[in-house]
């Protein structure tokens, strides 16, 4: 139409110069940092060859394995070794077992450190405090294989050192490792030993991000020793103890393999049998990789519910999760 303007299009986009820029601002944050860098590469690298690469194993727990053909070459099976392993009498008890000294673990074991950080955080002497926090956390650094041997030689019934001073005074010997509830108690107990002084410095260093000055209004208005536990410590490392415990509950079809094995002997095996000495027996010994598998696998899917489970409820309730 006359006296109108034609209209002209833009055709600029700023996409290519945006896409520019950021990359020169990786490269800089790189260049400046790439020490940085380099010790993330460090564990990045760790995760990639020994958590990430071997997850191709998990094929085996889908196939007829045969270790001369290799886990490509060997036959798919679809799901068969799963309906094997849930016909099996013995899975239920080892996941049973399983369960069980998880839960018992987690309602001995994780409130320990918790209690033994705040009692070494109200002692005025600092000698006493850190000799006593290396005396505690010194048994995590001891092999279970040894602390199995310490355990047999204070608590064995006919030549402990315990039973026999049980003995010296008139009592009757205590079977702590032939009897399954003294077993179960003696496994607990080890546990709680070895594993509750890295606890506690755990918690700790959690503590010492804790404001004193609340410490010091709490004084000013009259508040107690267990008050200022109560209303300070405590909510001052909750965000802690809630990441913590999300971690504990999601390890709760997993377990170690030393411990039960050290520990464990003919007379108590219906209740030292777990997961961990299941596989090792079907796997190693019997040499049925593919069902041996299986059970890994079911094993890493249950405590994946377990986490994603525990982070949601800790989420809903308290307002911190991991994520």
């Amino acid at each position: 139409m006359p006296g109108k303007e034609p209209v002209i299009e833009n055709t600029y986009s700023p996409k290519p110069l945006v896409r520019t820029a950021v990359r020169k601002n990786i490269l800089r944050s790189f260049g400046q940092d790439w020490q940085l860098y380099a010790l993330l590469s460090v564990p990045m690298l760790y995760f990639l060859v020994f958590k990430y690469i071997p997850m191709y194993g998990v094929t085996i727990a889908f196939k007829e394995f045969n270790m001369f053909k290799g886990v490509w070459s060997s036959p798919w099976a679809g799901v068969d070794a799963f309906r094997e392993i849930f016909q099996m009498k013995d899975f239920y008890k080892v996941l049973r077992n399983t369960l069980l000294l998880n839960l018992l673990d987690l309602i001995v074991s994780f409130p320990t450190p918790i209690i033994l950080a705040i009692l070494l955080n109200e002692i005025r002497l600092k000698w006493f405090k850190k000799s006593a926090q290396t005396i505690l956390y010194l048994p995590h650094f001891i092999s279970w294989v040894i602390i199995g041997g310490m355990v047999y030689q204070l608590l064995s019934t006919n030549t402990g050192l315990v039973n026999h001073l049980f003995k010296m005074a008139g009592m009757k010997a205590v079977p702590f490792l032939t009897d399954p509830l003294y077993w179960v108690t003696t496994y607990v107990g080890a546990g709680v030993w070895q594993n509750a002084g890295w606890g506690t410095i755990i918690y700790l260093a959690a503590l010492t991000g804790i404001n004193r000055e609340l410490y010091e209004a709490a004084e000013v208005d009259g508040a107690g020793r267990m008050r200022k536990i109560w209303n300070i410590t405590l909510p001052g490392i909750r965000p802690t103890i809630m990441i913590l415990l999300i971690i504990n509950i999601g390890n709760m079809a997993s377990i170690g393999f030393e411990r039960p094995f050290v520990l464990a002997n003919p007379l108590v095996t219906d209740y030292s049998d777990v997961i961990s000495t299941f596989v090792y027996k079907l796997g190693v010994q019997s040499a049925r990789f593919t069902i041996a598998t299986a059970i890994g696998l079911f094993q890493a899917v249950v405590g994946l519910i377990f986490l994603l489970s525990a982070n949601y409820i800790s989420k809903k309730v308290t307002g911190q999760g991991i994520w």
